[in-house]
């Protein structure tokens, strides 16, 4: 048995604040509590408003104006005419009871004009500076049309490909989504939230959205507290501590209770522990939905039920409107905790100047499709670019005659991907634009319409046609509608019949190179001997055709790795890295594969450890994968002590060389294993990583520093602890290889 030491959580948590989780300024406080004491009741109800609107409206309602004018609506989402924008900013400083000006919101995701690879693409760079510059471009385009306010980023941690926002999350490990989250909250917030470029993050969804059962969206989750911290949790800590404006509630229940009203997740986790004093506003409808939950009887049971969980805004429902006055007369509600809310949404538009300067500024241009914009998000696709197989075809050569095939080699509106409200298709640089542009020596053969075309009428002439060619790059994947919210998918091979297409361009002898655009894994176990490279990008964008010709052609190589584990087949999820061992772990000496077992074979003969008899107990490709145009060998491993103390550093040395014939890039990746807790623990876990670059036959040292606070948990007791006891790590290029070594950590 371990001893322990036990480390309270709140302690770390609020050592570790800063930005605009810092201790409140005295001159803001002092401002907001003024502009509270003028407000009446009524008032202070239209902040807690957040009213819909949509982006495509042609007028603006009247009803929309006196509601602005008479002070109802705190902030307002989708207003996209700019000229819509200034008129209602207009009527609530000047008109409205108390001048406080709007706040408006809108899902600026992955890119505003310029679209950058979906969210589970720019994991895939494990790149800070890319997830960074993302957001910075972002919030300079949107921000210049009067957006303040997005709900981004998500932070779901997600370990279910099925799941159709797995395409907005930062993949499945809490440390790379961690420092993403970070990234993207300060490229869109900027150094300050008064400059006008910058916009208010919302970290989302809070909390557990990517458990969801099966996944299926909106559904049930089950979270024991452990877990939720030791895996859920930290994104959300990481973003706060990064000085995240808002939070947004997840649809979901957790542990049989709605997120929106959701007490000890909003108060006890939120506001005591993490210290966040900006404000929490609900997803699309998600007060109302919790009586379709069964946790609410009606809209004023919601209504209440959300704000003694401390719920400050209310998107598009109107709960908080109608019935909030009548709970607080009732003494259901007190208006204390209606001031908090106000409070919490004043301090915000503080934070963004809205008081000094409510309006837009009109000289900011914000230059969409900026040259720098598309280099950025060129970059992006690049880096995103996943190479999972490769047998000597990439790159190839500016003399190879190409066939270009697929329904996504020229589909501009699904390469942007999902959540791109406001992207354009006609700024979209698909493959074939891009290899027309670059004098490709190609031919170009539609053969399918779209994803999910079934009719396979064009077969011959595709197949007829790849003849005369050296290599057939056919570009598959799903359109951007079959990804994102409410569009799980219980089946991820390729849809349609492009699976039957490639088999029937194999039989031509042709060299294929398959690349995916996708908004999640898809699972290709039916046509991987088909292929002789695989590229998976993702939707990368309105640059994404640029990046896929210079990688195709080697003036560029593909940097990406895998965020999540790539399935063999969906009945294989959840599956993530960081799994337990459990009782029995699978393991190579002991399995039996299917169609090898005798028939007639005794029944208890067979291993009897946990994994499928169908697919085993491996992904197709791990976490962390990922391929280049060069090869590195990992030597030399050295840790600086067997045995250190608590407080102690840990230093971590290993050798790369690139024995390739050309130079490239690496993703170093450096994993823990606690071996034996007071609470059972992942079989690895991600502590570290670092990007190096080596011409060939070039040799670095890389060191890494990993401090014993770095080895803590949350244990059953649902105390921060750091134990006692064995650690093995590893120094290597993915999550199942590299370099072992181990240590011992004690308590003097």
């Amino acid at each position: 048995m371990k001893q322990y030491l036990a480390i309270i959580a709140l302690v770390l948590m609020s050592c570790s604040q800063n930005k605009t989780t810092t201790v409140k300024n005295n001159g803001e406080e002092k401002f907001i509590d003024s502009v509270l004491a003028t407000m009446s009741i009524d008032d202070k109800i239209g902040q807690t408003n957040l009213r819909g609107t949509s982006s495509r409206a042609k007028t603006l309602s009247e009803e929309l104006k006196e509601d602005v004018r008479q002070g109802k609506v705190g902030a307002l989402l989708n207003v996209m005419k700019v000229e819509f924008v200034d008129e209602l900013q207009k009527i609530a400083v000047e008109e409205s009871p108390n001048k406080i000006p709007l706040i408006f919101g809108r899902d600026v995701v992955h890119g505003f004009k310029t679209i950058f690879p979906i969210p589970i693409g720019l994991a895939a760079s494990w790149d800070t500076e890319i997830a960074k510059s993302s957001s910075r471009v972002a919030a300079i385009e949107a921000s210049s049309v009067g957006i303040r306010w997005t709900f981004a980023p998500m932070l779901d941690i997600a370990r279910d490909s099925r799941w159709g926002r797995i395409a907005e999350s930062p993949g499945e490990d809490p440390y790379l989504a961690s420092v993403l989250g970070k990234a993207y909250v300060e490229g869109f917030q900027g150094d300050s939230l008064n400059n006008p470029t910058s916009i208010a993050a919302c970290a989302k969804h809070y909390i557990g959205y990517g458990a969801a059962m099966g996944g299926r969206d909106y559904n049930t989750t089950v979270i024991p507290e452990a877990l939720l911290r030791n895996v859920y949790l930290p994104p959300f800590q990481s973003a706060l501590n990064a000085g995240a404006a808002t939070v947004m509630t997840s649809f979901n229940e957790i542990n049989g209770i709605p997120a929106t009203g959701n007490e000890f997740l909003l108060k006890q986790v939120l506001r005591d522990e993490l210290k966040f004093d900006g404000f929490v506003v609900s997803d699309w409808d998600s007060v109302v939905e919790m009586i379709a939950h069964g946790y609410a009887r009606d809209e004023k049971h919601a209504a209440e039920l959300a704000a003694k969980a401390g719920m400050d805004m209310e998107m598009t429902s109107n709960a908080y409107e109608l019935h909030l006055k009548k709970l607080i007369e009732q003494g259901k509600v007190t208006e204390g905790q209606l001031n908090v809310f106000v409070k919490n949404i004043l301090r915000i538009k503080y934070r963004l100047g809205l008081f000094n300067t409510p309006y837009r500024d009109k000289n900011n241009e914000a230059a969409f499709y900026a040259k720098a914009h598309l280099e950025e998000a060129k970059e992006a696709a690049i880096k995103s670019s996943v190479l999972l197989k490769n047998e000597q075809v990439l790159p190839m050569s500016s003399q190879t005659k190409v066939a270009l095939i697929g329904p996504l080699a020229n589909a501009p509106l699904d390469q942007m991907g999902t959540w791109t409200f406001d992207g354009e298709k006609a700024h979209t640089i698909t493959p074939l634009k891009a290899f027309e542009t670059a004098n490709v020596n190609f031919t170009h053969i539609k053969a399918l319409t779209h994803s999910r075309d079934r009719s396979k009428a064009q077969f011959k002439s595709a197949v007829n046609a790849v003849k005369n060619s050296d290599v057939i790059v056919f570009v598959a994947g799903e359109e951007a509608i079959l990804s994102g919210e409410a569009h799980s998918r219980a089946n991820i091979d390729l849809p349609g019949v492009q699976e039957d297409l490639i088999k029937a361009l194999s039989e031509t002898g042709k060299p294929i190179v398959l690349v995916i655009m996708a908004g999640r894994p898809i699972t290709i176990t039916n046509i991987i001997d088909d292929v002789d490279a695989v590229l998976m990008a993702w939707h990368p964008g309105t640059m994404g055709g640029v990046a896929l010709q210079e990688i195709l052609f080697g003036l560029r190589e593909p940097e990406g790795r895998l965020p999540v584990s790539w399935p063999k087949t969906a009945g294989q999820l959840p599956y993530f890295y960081n799994h337990k061992n459990t009782g029995r772990p699978a393991n190579k000496k002991d399995y039996v594969a299917m169609y090898d077992i005798p028939v007639g074979a005794w029944q208890s003969s067979l291993g009897n450890d946990s994994h499928y008899l169908d697919v085993g107990y491996t992904p197709h490709f791990p976490f962390g994968f990922g391929l280049g145009y060069t090869a590195f060998k990992y030597t030399d491993l050295e840790i600086s002590k067997d045995t250190i103390g608590f407080n102690e550093t840990l230093q971590v040395k290993v050798s790369i060389t690139n024995v390739g014939e050309r130079p490239g890039k690496e993703v170093v990746q450096f994993y823990v294993q606690d071996v034996v807790g007071s609470i059972t623990r992942p079989v690895r876990e991600l502590k570290g990583f670092q990007h190096i670059s080596l011409n060939k036959g070039e040799t670095k040292e890389v060191v890494f520093k990993l401090s014993t606070g770095a080895l803590g948990f949350s244990n059953h007791k649902i105390m921060h602890t750091v134990e006692e006891g064995d650690f093995n790590l590893w120094v290597g290029a993915q999550a199942t290889s590299g370099l072992k070594g181990a240590f011992y950590l004690k308590e003097y």
